[in-house]
């Protein structure tokens, strides 16, 4: 096993991650408009799907949303928090039925067939965090698709805003009061972070030019016991399609979710997630937006591809 498979063990079978993922689309509003464009995107692709692997299904947002469309799902996560919290939350739901939950890593799918399942997904790039093996993994979930692969993996450009901005968490919070500890440490380290940034020119070229976040000091944490964040690979728009197409995928469309929600402040944010008829004609507005070829690579976190086999 390599360090980025262990790192992302370790990472996320930490105590209350399955609880905390759980309620992000309760507490961070770029978490809102990203699911709510992926939803969209997994609800425009179910025709003829009967079943689908969900990999990296984490508490079931997805792969529950499909079960109760009546599709067969393969939830699959390396974490055991999020597995138990994704069969609580589809007992509620009344799916278990229609679901096999199965714990294991991206990097091992030899136990299912080529062509098993209509529809694969994989959201919230978990793929970017098998690193350096991300684009075998996508092969692997290529060769397990038999109709529609949808990916959002983390995006090169999105991230590099990143290493100049500490605090780009922050416009995202929806309540300040909320009990949530990541969102109650940026509030009180905010000033501390902003402080003590300097911009780093060399880190950001090495990104742009390399697509890795992480490394040796990650798996020095590790070996001391720590649970560092994943090693990271950041995809382009165009090498992502790239892959796509040349393991024989047609009609690949792209999406960068946030791209425009990014430009507002946190003030206009939080009125537009509190206002019902806002809220929806912001997040139709962002899903069109979003799709636009000269601002995909913006995305807040994530880079979607979609596409039909053969």
């Amino acid at each position: 096993m390599d360090h980025s498979q262990k790192i992302a063990r370790r990472q996320w079978n930490q105590p209350g991650k399955g609880e905390l993922e759980s309620r992000r689309e309760e507490t961070f509003i770029d978490d809102i408009i990203q699911k709510d464009h992926l939803e969209r995107q997994v609800l425009s692709s179910l025709e003829g799907v009967e079943t689908a692997f969900d990999g990296g299904a984490g508490c079931g947002r997805f792969s529950i949303l499909l079960a109760k469309r009546g599709v067969r799902v393969t939830h699959f996560d390396i974490s055991r928090p999020m597995l138990e919290k994704a069969r609580e939350l589809a007992a509620e739901a009344g799916v278990l039925d229609r679901m096999e939950f199965v714990e294991g890593a991206l990097e091992d799918l030899s136990a299912y067939g080529d062509g098993q399942f209509d529809l694969v997904l994989s959201f919230d790039a978990p793929v970017s965090y098998t690193w350096p093996n991300q684009e075998k993994v996508i092969g692997e979930l290529a060769r397990i698709c038999k109709k529609r692969l949808l990916l959002s993996v983390t995006s090169r450009l999105g991230a590099l805003p990143y290493l100049a901005n500490p605090l780009q968490k922050n416009p995202f919070i929806l309540d300040e009061h909320s009990p949530d500890p990541q969102v109650q440490w940026l509030l009180k380290n905010a000033g501390q972070l902003a402080e003590g940034f300097r911009f780093d020119r060399d880190g950001a070229e090495k990104l742009l030019q390399e697509g890795v976040m992480g490394g040796r000091a990650e798996i020095e944490e590790y070996e001391k016991g720590g649970a560092p964040w994943c090693i990271t690979y950041a995809f382009l728009p165009g090498e992502l399609k790239g892959i796509l197409e040349r393991l024989g995928f047609r009609d690949i469309r792209m999406a960068g979710p946030g791209a425009y929600a990014r430009t507002l402040p946190r003030e206009i944010l939080v009125k537009l997630m509190n206002d019902p008829q806002q809220k929806r004609d912001f997040l139709d507005f962002c899903y069109v937006y979003d799709q636009d070829p000269f601002v995909l690579g913006m995305g807040k976190d994530n880079l979607f591809a979609a596409g039909e086999k053969g």
